[in-house]
């Protein structure tokens, strides 16, 4: 089976550390509600450590940093290497529709380049709720330090936006999963998340713009300037 190149190696990392950053912010955030021993979640195997609040307020803090970092690293790439091809678009919205509506139909989906119209928008969506929830964190941590006297309504404030934005985003992480277990055209890309690359033959059906770029090797839209052979892989 020929495939394609669709990620390259930096691209998987920043993916996990912030895929595994926020669902540890997730949980910590959650036990220290605190729930861990109200609802038994710390007699569950391996999981005592949850009702200790100091080592779980640590483990948010850590998470925090390696989910900021990821955040920066993967912005300060795009930026640098020119690659704004999950961006969003003019027309994404009523794209997304169409694309939604030929999966429900059964019917051809429209021409897409290397993402989905529904993907752009679900990156911008999610990095909006990324930026409020990193930004108010670093407020909360602020607040906490030694000798810091911040004014209460900032701090309410600050706090609220951080719990909206973290449900938002767990709404929007899981309409992503939802997507994959709905639709079987998805489940095609699951493999680029572990290995980079995608069929050449799904790249053909659902991407046919992404590939004539490839082609013609057109670096005017951030791709970076590697020919379309240097990008076939052969396995199976």
């Amino acid at each position: 089976m020929k495939m394609i190149k669709r990620h390259d190696f930096s691209a998987i990392i920043t993916h996990w550390l912030v895929a595994l950053s926020t669902f540890t912010l997730f949980f910590t955030g959650f036990v220290q509600l605190p729930v861990a021993k109200r609802y038994f979640i710390s007699t569950l195997p391996g999981l005592s450590w949850s009702a200790d609040y100091s080592f779980t307020l640590k483990l948010h803090y850590l998470a925090a940093v390696v989910l900021t970092f990821a955040l920066f690293f993967h912005l300060a790439s795009k930026i640098i290497t020119r690659d704004f091809d999950l961006w969003p678009r003019r027309g994404d919205i009523r794209e997304s529709y169409l694309i939604i509506k030929s999966l429900i139909t059964k019917k051809p989906e429209p021409p897409s380049d290397k993402y989905l119209a529904e993907q752009r928008l679900a990156y911008a969506y999610m990095a909006f709720n990324f930026l409020i929830i990193v930004l108010t964190g670093m407020i909360k941590v602020y607040k906490n330090l030694p000798g810091i006297s911040l004014n209460p309504k900032l701090v309410w404030l600050a706090t609220t936006l951080h719990n909206i934005s973290s449900f938002l985003l767990g709404l929007g992480i899981f309409a992503h999963l939802l997507a994959f277990i709905l639709f079987r055209e998805n489940r095609n890309l699951i493999p680029s998340m572990f290995t980079g690359k995608v069929s050449l033959e799904y790249a053909k059906h659902r991407h046919p713009l992404w590939l004539k770029r490839i082609k013609n090797n057109d670096n005017d839209q951030q791709e970076r300037p590697q020919t379309f052979k240097q990008q076939i892989f052969d396995e199976g």
